[in-house]
């Protein structure tokens, strides 16, 4: 947390990142009821920790992105919309990919070189499925969560950001006023 806060120069963008990881246990949840299996410790918590990772990973690109639209001097809504869509792509792939890889972990069909056939129901399924199953629909439900949920949190963010500076300025005008009626000078423009 503490280099995410010192690479964004803020705090509030790394605890948007942090929720889209918390939200993604929603997923990890359903999916582990779905299946009915059981929260394994190890390889559910090693699913956990390899989902959190993807999860930080999409959120962070499409958060820097959205920042460097800002700096190009693009509104804030222009530049979310277009780093959705410029980052749909990447982070699609990104989840598409793992999880047709993992699908096989889950179903338990494997290739067993040695006879050369086709295994439905493997030794290492029943050892690794809780771990592939956690990251499969948390994963599922974090793309969707990143791509809708991030943006949305970024917004409002900003929104209640620049709602309090607008605040403080207007408390700062009011609280001046009476000296620049007392000594008739006029206020500084910011």
């Amino acid at each position: 947390m503490l280099i995410l806060v010192t690479q964004f120069n803020s705090v509030s963008q790394p605890v948007v990142i942090i929720s889209s990881v918390i939200l993604s246990l929603g997923g990890v949840f359903l999916g582990l009821s779905v299946l009915e299996q059981p929260f394994g410790i190890i390889m559910t918590g090693v699913g956990v920790i390899s989902l959190a990772g993807v999860v930080v990973n999409n959120a962070i690109v499409l958060i820097d992105y959205i920042n460097r639209l800002r700096k190009r001097g693009i509104p804030i809504r222009e530049a979310i919309v277009a780093a959705g869509c410029t980052r749909l792509r990447p982070v699609l792939l990104t989840a598409i990919t793992t999880i047709l890889g993992l699908l096989p972990m889950v179903t338990g069909i494997s290739y067993n070189f040695r006879e050369g056939v086709i295994s439905t129901v493997s030794e290492s399924t029943q050892w690794w499925s809780s771990m592939a199953s956690a990251v499969i629909f948390g994963l599922a439900l974090a793309t969707l969560l990143t791509l809708v949920v991030v943006p949305t949190l970024y917004s409002l963010i900003y929104s209640i950001t620049d709602a309090a500076e607008k605040g403080v300025a207007g408390i700062r005008r009011a609280y001046w006023r009476p000296f620049y009626r007392l000594t008739g000078t006029k206020p500084e423009q910011d």
